[in-house]
């Protein structure tokens, strides 16, 4: 099971290097299966795989490839479930002032100015974009020193010049709480990921940060953008495509396994949350697999 606390990660380039590059046949590093955030900006290009995003408040699933660009201190989880035949994970990572304080302020650096600030909210590019820019991104774990600066430029470049994007994360929930908050997402997160499999009430959680219910939902809904409620429900949804990927269980079985004691309510807050019914993912699964 992973964990949803959001960790501060400390990420350290190569010696000689400014820039972290991972490139990965298998699955992805450890830290990125914890909900975590940096201070970096992360440029995620998997070729070939399926898996899921949790960037902010936003969740979702790719089951091909995705190109997606995570801003600074926005808290995600990026796991990539499986990588099909050939497939490869490229991650980039770096700070947005690695190149100086105010160098992308200058005038002919203002669109990756601008695609910086939109990163914030997390970045999800389209299949024209990703045919144009996957390539060379994949090809920075084969470059060094300066032709490294030079390639990753012309990535952001072409990123900054892209209409093929969506964002993720729209309703801009970044990690910049103050530390109390800080605080007690910790302890609501840690409480409802050990739980979520039984019916955890407005009282239990919210006495867990010591507030009354009407003000425990006030606190959640503004600093999540969500409702208890919904939270809980991607916590099982989550872990119900988990099950329908790596279990022999029916679909009945999983919708009680994650928590619900109705089916029909399983099954339509499944397509809600994937876009597709448990029975077309479980399929879709099958063959990509095969």
């Amino acid at each position: 099971m992973m964990t949803r606390k959001p960790i501060l990660e400390k990420i350290s380039p190569e010696f000689g290097s400014s820039i972290k590059v991972i490139k990965d046949k298998s699955f992805v590093p450890d830290y990125e299966k914890f909900w975590h955030f940096h201070p970096e900006i992360q440029l995620v290009y998997v070729n070939k795989g399926k898996g899921k995003r949790h960037i902010g408040n936003h969740i979702s699933y790719f089951n091909n490839s995705q190109l997606l660009l995570i801003g600074s201190n926005l808290p995600h989880n990026v796991f990539t479930d499986q990588l099909t035949i050939d497939g490869t994970q490229t991650i980039i990572q770096f700070r947005p002032e690695f190149l100086g304080e105010h160098f992308f302020e200058v005038p002919e650096m203002q669109g990756i100015n601008e695609l910086f600030e939109l990163a914030k909210n997390g970045i999800l590019f389209g299949k024209k974009t990703k045919q144009k820019i996957g390539k060379k991104v994949e090809k920075l774990s084969e470059k060094e020193g300066f032709k490294k600066i030079l390639v990753l430029l012309e990535v952001l470049h072409g990123l900054a010049k892209s209409k093929d994007y969506t964002i993720l994360n729209a309703d801009g929930f970044v990690f910049e709480a103050e530390p109390q908050d800080s605080a007690k997402l910790d302890i609501i997160f840690k409480h409802v990921n050990e739980n979520f499999t039984r019916q955890i009430t407005l009282d239990e959680i919210a006495d867990k940060v010591s507030l009354t219910v009407p003000a425990f939902c006030r606190y959640f809904k503004k600093v999540t953008g969500k409702t208890f409620t919904k939270l809980v429900n991607e916590y099982r949804i989550v872990h119900a495509t988990k099950l329908l990927s790596e279990s022999q269980m029916s679909i009945t079985e999983v919708s009680f396994e994650c928590g619900f004691n109705n089916f029909s309510h399983f099954n339509k807050l499944f397509k809600e949350f994937t876009g597709k019914s448990a029975s077309k993912y479980r399929g879709e699964l099958k063959l990509t697999i095969k």
